[in-house]
């Protein structure tokens, strides 16, 4: 089917308000424990642009929430309308007094509630009607006034199907995603933790402890060697801090530009003036670049060069790392970051302050890595990096079918 135009004919369509056809049912929970109620809901819970609600916290957590809500409810995000967090809930439960609850009245398919919220036009609408400083919110009798053109009850079923069949087909990408992402992380947990070849002999290897808080034995292919970084890098450089801009100068690496996934990010970079002896600041193809300094979840994100930041300098939150190569791969190295980044290590070795966090050059260096014969750590890069790049080519397919799923529903509504 060609989803760019679907030449809907729309003359027998009527044009309605929205709060004639979906009501805010403002239903109280007076007892959590003897309503059943197990699922407890917040703003932070609904991901932006998502039609699914796959998170909730549990009653065991504190909370003053009350609004209830029942399973085929979409829940609208009031506060902050431009994150554009709408999701249909699987689930009954209770939620904050942040998320307008929507229930299609009989005149209204259901089914089709979901995706007239993801509207453009209704985001621009809620948005425009939102009130407030830094935190603007909508109210639902401002809601109620927008106005669409509805189909008949017939094809309303016939548009909700084919929403939801083009609904399913991002959902079945999104699960060979997850699985994608959970073979690389159980693949590098692997390798750090017992062995990359099932086919060597192990021995007693004495190591330091996951978190590097104390020595251990812990069994590891024969000929591997337990070393401080700092004996395994030929080259370590901090990065520089610079205020000034200059469109003609030089584009410089900054926290925003990494992902917590070890993603490089060129949304929006920063151009600084050339400055003497810039090029032992330049990056080059290959190298690791540390994040030193960031919020105590993100200290220590690290990204692996590639072609797009060739140039590039970095500042002073980052450290460039490069390898011996008699040693190490790069691609190992970066490897070995992401493991401890994941697993935590450098938020507890972090030194903090209020709103900021850094992992000192010293206590990075001093760090003991198991390193595996260079053959084993290039299989090891080969076989991730093609773990990674499906992982990159689904990514993209979803983006697609996002955007073909956007393009029906503004269509439609």
């Amino acid at each position: 089917m060609n989803y760019t135009d679907l030449n809907i004919d729309k003359s027998n369509w009527k044009l309605v308000k929205f709060g004639d056809l979906v009501a805010e049912p403002k239903e109280i929970c007076k007892d959590i424990i003897a309503e059943s109620i197990e699922h407890v809901v917040g703003l932070e819970h609904i991901d932006s642009g998502d039609f699914h609600l796959r998170k909730s916290a549990t009653i065991e957590e504190s909370t003053t929430f009350t609004k209830k809500f029942r399973k085929g409810d979409v829940l609208f995000g009031r506060r902050r309308a431009y994150l554009k967090k709408a999701a249909q809930a699987e689930f009954d439960g209770i939620c904050s007094g942040d998320i307008t609850v929507l229930r299609a009245k009989k005149e209204l398919l259901s089914e089709l509630l979901p995706f007239i919220v993801h509207n453009e036009k209704f985001f621009d609408y809620a948005i425009k009607h939102s009130a407030g400083g830094l935190s603007p919110r909508v109210k639902f009798k401002d809601l109620a006034n927008y106005e669409f053109l509805l189909p008949p009850k017939a094809e309303q079923a016939r548009l909700a199907e084919l929403l939801w069949v083009m609904d399913e087909v991002i959902e079945r990408e999104r699960e060979v995603l997850e699985r994608l992402k959970k073979k690389l992380k159980a693949f590098i947990w692997q390798i750090f933790t017992s062995h990359i070849d099932h086919d060597l002999d192990k021995k007693p290897l004495k190591c330091k402890s996951l978190f590097q808080t104390f020595w251990e034995e812990r069994e590891f292919p024969v000929g591997w060697l337990t070393i401080k970084l700092s004996d395994v890098i030929s080259d370590f450089q901090n990065g520089f801090a610079e205020g000034q801009r200059d469109d003609n100068g030089i584009p410089q690496l900054r926290m925003n530009n990494v992902t917590r996934e070890g993603r490089i990010d060129l949304e929006k970079v920063a151009m600084i003036p050339f400055r003497i002896n810039i090029e032992r600041y330049l990056i080059e193809v290959d190298d690791v670049l540390f994040c030193n300094t960031n919020s105590e979840d993100l200290v220590g994100k690290s990204i692996l060069a590639t072609d797009e930041i060739v140039g590039f300098t970095f500042s002073n939150h980052f450290t460039r790392l490069r390898a011996n190569k008699n040693i190490i791969t790069q691609k190992f190295l970066y490897l070995w970051l992401k493991f401890h980044f994941d697993i935590g290590l450098f938020e507890r070795l972090c030194t903090k302050w209020i709103g900021q966090a850094a992992v000192q050059s010293e206590s990075l260096l001093r760090l003991q890595i198991i390193v595996p014969s260079l053959k084993e750590q290039e299989y090891a890069g080969e076989y991730s990096k093609k773990i990674e790049d499906s992982i990159i080519n689904v990514e993209s397919k979803i983006l697609t079918s996002r955007n073909l799923q956007k393009s029906l529903i503004n269509q439609i509504f």
